[in-house]
């Protein structure tokens, strides 16, 4: 099974050239690269988000096989759906969904159903993917889209996720796609997510849950963060790192109604 592109020429550059060329701009060269178990990573068009995903994406070693987790923004199909076998175009070629991989996280992840239909339209999850493809073209992938949950679930799918990455062995990076707070001021934007951070570097993932129903903070991605704090952590991750925050309003010069981003690993 192929997934086309479904926000290639509005997310980012459709064409090869011009998506080699801004992924050039957007992560920088660093020398020496730290091995991360898992990173958040922002979602929105690389003109607004791009710079921010692209530090940390160039701060670590990208493994040859990534977990990406995603928010389903449309609410079509299964309430955790792991993408069935084949592959994902973007401009820049194919990515192989990874066989093995995909049969280990049906095995050990609680929920989780084999499902194209929620990744049909879902742009968090397929704007991460030239970002790999931009440093390891021999990448392969597994990708799960998630719905609400509440920490119960959270916890079970983390734990599952990392039975499944100790089972495959070798190197996994676990990709959590998360915006921050939308459409509020630049300055509430940045109080809230400042909240919600903090609990991501605290590896606390049921408060991060409980900060963001608390705190009305709409970051979106706060489920696939949260499963991947779990399973960082369940694989020994002790350490977290803010790696980039802006916002929207950085490139449109409107601070009024904003949407954060920010970028963290973890290792």
């Amino acid at each position: 099974m192929q997934r086309h592109a479904a926000v290639a020429g509005q997310f980012y550059p459709g064409t090869r050239e011009q998506l080699q060329t801004i992924l050039a701009e957007l992560v920088p060269h660093v020398s020496k690269k730290r091995r991360a178990l898992g990173i958040v990573a922002p979602h929105a068009g690389y003109i607004y988000s791009g710079a921010i995903a692209g530090k940390v994406y160039g701060r670590i070693a990208i493994p040859s096989t990534i977990v990406i987790i995603g928010p389903n923004h449309h609410g079509a199909g299964a309430a955790a759906a792991l993408y069935p076998e084949g592959e994902w175009l973007t401009p820049l070629g194919s990515i192989a969904i990874n066989p093995r991989l995909n049969a280990l996280l049906q095995h050990h992840v609680p929920f989780v159903e084999t499902d194209s239909s929620a990744h049909r339209f879902e742009h968090s999850l397929e704007v991460q993917v030239p970002f790999i493809q931009h440093a390891r073209s021999d990448a392969t992938m597994a990708a799960l889209c998630l719905g609400h949950g509440d920490f119960p679930a959270v916890q079970a799918i983390g734990k599952g996720i990392a039975a499944a990455v100790r089972e495959y062995g070798g190197d996994v990076l676990i990709v959590a796609s998360s915006d921050m707070t939308h459409y509020e001021s630049a300055d509430s934007a940045r109080r809230k997510d400042e909240l919600a951070l903090a609990r991501v570097l605290a590896f606390d993932p049921e408060g991060l849950l409980k900060i963001c129903h608390s705190e009305h903070i709409t970051m979106c991605g706060v489920v696939p963060a949260a499963v991947m704090l779990v399973a960082s952590r369940e694989l020994g991750a002790t350490q977290a790192e803010l790696a980039a925050y802006g916002n929207s309003g950085d490139i449109t010069g409107d601070n009024n109604q904003v949407v954060g981003y920010a970028a963290v690993s973890v290792w």
